[in-house]
């Protein structure tokens, strides 16, 4: 099996465990394969930790959760040196930064200061702890996820660090139909609890996705897609709507998930619509509206629709 088929493989296998978020597993996977972090964002009890566990538990990483709250610290992220009275010396005790998948669950309910500890680690994949820099696995990957709803005791996430996420997603609930069979589901005893994903038979290695990233690289994108890509970047820093347009990582991270989504659509060359397909999650947590834009109802997705409309797309 190429790596085409097993990322084929894996979306198969994510749809029959979270049932009716087609479009969340295709972007979760592009993501995967560009390397860039997730932030997850939808009410409790629509499947996002559940898809996480299951796609490190089908891609056999080594994967850690960390559930932040308003008493977290950064050491109880990134770890700390602790004395050894026996040896009389220090002895690194890792944190859970310290894997290949990490799950931040509610990382808007811990405050500023422990946001930050995942700043290095996403932007240059090291942690410096005691002035010593260690760096973090090849296939380091950090999903977050927030409540969409609840606002009260939550600290929302600066700027510098909403930027070092590749894309927002946006998960929402299922269709009635899809929720249907997600009951039947339960009916017939399928449970979603730890023993059953222990059960999932593993479709890829993390060596697997290092090489579909290598494969990916290989994608072509034309010269007058790359302009069309920073007219489209330079358009949102023009933009009267905005305070904040797209950042220059944000226009290298689109070029990046633009390749990774015509790769899994089996592709050698980059379109107008993978750089389209690709600009809401990449874009919506990036933008910040101008105060009488949000007084006009209007929201980023819909900032970035008129985006993509007014720059003309290449022949």
């Amino acid at each position: 099996m190429n790596e085409a088929q097993i990322f084929a493989q894996l979306a198969k296998a994510l749809s029959q465990i979270v049932v009716g978020q087609p479009g969340l597993v295709q972007d979760l996977l592009v993501a995967l394969l560009a390397g860039g972090h997730v932030i997850l964002e939808g009410v409790p009890g629509t499947g996002k930790t559940l898809l996480v566990k299951a796609l490190a538990r089908l891609v056999q990483a080594e994967f850690r959760r960390i559930q932040l709250t308003p008493d977290i610290l950064p050491a109880d992220i990134l770890g700390t040196n602790i004395f050894d009275f026996n040896s009389r010396s220090f002895t690194l005790q890792r944190g859970p930064v310290f894997t290949q998948i990490l799950l931040a669950d509610e990382i808007n309910r811990t405050p500023p200061k422990t946001q930050a500890a995942l700043l290095e680690a996403m932007e240059e994949q090291q942690v410096t702890l005691d002035g010593e820099s260690m760096a973090l696995p090849d296939l380091f990957w950090v999903v977050a996820t927030q409540n969409s709803l609840e606002f009260e005791g939550t600290y929302p996430l600066p700027e510098a660090q909403l930027d070092r996420f590749l894309f927002k997603l946006l998960v929402d609930y299922p269709e009635p139909k899809a929720e249907r069979q997600m009951l039947l589901n339960s009916q017939a005893g399928l449970q979603t609890k730890r023993l059953d994903l222990e059960q999932l038979n593993p479709i890829a290695s993390a060596e697997d996705l290092l090489r579909a990233r290598q494969a990916m690289r290989a994608v072509r994108v034309t010269e007058p897609l790359l302009d069309y890509l920073l007219a489209l970047v330079h358009r949102s820093r023009q933009s009267p709507d905005l305070l904040l347009g797209a950042s220059p990582r944000s226009a290298v991270a689109w070029l990046q998930v633009s390749k990774a989504k015509a790769w899994l659509a089996g592709r050698e060359y980059v379109t107008p619509d993978d750089i389209k397909a690709t600009a809401a999650p990449l874009l919506r947590h990036r933008l910040i509206l101008r105060p009488e834009t949000q007084l006009d109802g209007l929201k980023p997705d819909g900032v970035i629709n008129s985006l993509l409309g007014q720059v003309p797309v290449p022949r």
